[in-house]
């Protein structure tokens, strides 16, 4: 986006962008569906090459590892309907096809803004988008190892007590997965949000410091909000990190602010 173009060559510029972006997702999803990777050694060193196989698919190798590492022990997957699992192996190529396309769509977000803006702010915006992608993995890691296990363990716990045979549809439990997934991506992007927010000076750095109870209220309220399950338990497992995060990203502006001050 440079400056002196007009509305139209913006709108065809960001038209393009996303386009790539959006290529770069179908065309890994489209792998991820379509190819296995069969292991190989070369010189001593194990690798892998792709292997088309429509099937035993890089989708169905990740939905077996998420089922052998989240699912409590005596809960199964079942399919109740023709297609379930199919659109399930969808999903999770979808998923796999987003999280791969993160740098992609780093650099078109970049490259997109940065020749309207300053050679300084340019810095803050690197400086913006490099955390951006490393709170996003953590969300997905915090999410994959903490959040879910003890959500479908806390859950099930109770069909123990009742001594019930405990089934999941495989299109329910990819689904429980990837709202998980996304809502913790989303949700560990809070300092990124305030640090965009005060690099434009629409607030003090001060701000964010003395409205911090209402800033609780309203993460707690978020929690609630984006968990599946309802349980009203694992919205703790996304106020308490967001809290923390929301303290971190105040420090950071009031932090840059004194660096501001003293140049």
């Amino acid at each position: 986006m440079a400056a002196g173009m007009t509305i139209r060559e913006h709108i065809e510029e960001l038209r393009t962008r996303v386009f790539r972006v959006a290529l770069s997702i179908i065309i890994i999803t489209v792998f991820a569906m379509t190819f296995d990777l069969r292991p190989v050694e070369v010189a001593g060193l194990p690798l892998a090459y792709p292997y088309p196989d429509p099937i035993h698919n890089i989708s169905t190798r990740l939905t077996f590892y998420m089922q052998d590492t989240l699912l409590p022990e005596g809960v199964g997957l079942i399919q109740t309907a023709p297609g379930q699992a199919f659109f399930a192996q969808i999903y999770v190529s979808a998923l796999i096809g987003l999280i791969a396309s993160i740098p992609i769509i780093v650099r078109e977000i970049s490259a997109f803004i940065s020749p309207a803006i300053s050679t300084k702010t340019k810095i803050g915006v690197l400086n913006i988008f490099l955390p951006a992608v490393a709170l996003f993995v953590t969300g997905l890691v915090f999410s994959y190892f903490v959040v879910i296990p003890f959500t479908l363990n806390f859950l099930y716990q109770y069909g123990e007590a009742l001594n019930v045979a405990t089934f999941l549809t495989i299109n329910d439990f990819i689904s429980f997965v990837m709202q998980f997934f996304l809502g913790f991506g989303v949700a560990f992007q809070l300092p990124i949000v305030m640090y965009g927010i005060s690099m434009t000076d629409a607030v003090s750095p001060r701000f964010w410091r003395d409205n911090f109870r209402y800033a609780a209220l309203i993460l707690v309220i978020f929690g609630a909000i984006i968990t599946p399950d309802g349980s009203g338990v694992t919205m703790w497992f996304v106020a308490g990190p967001m809290l923390v995060l929301y303290a971190a990203g105040m420090l950071v502006v009031e932090r840059r602010a004194a660096v501001k001050t003293n140049t």
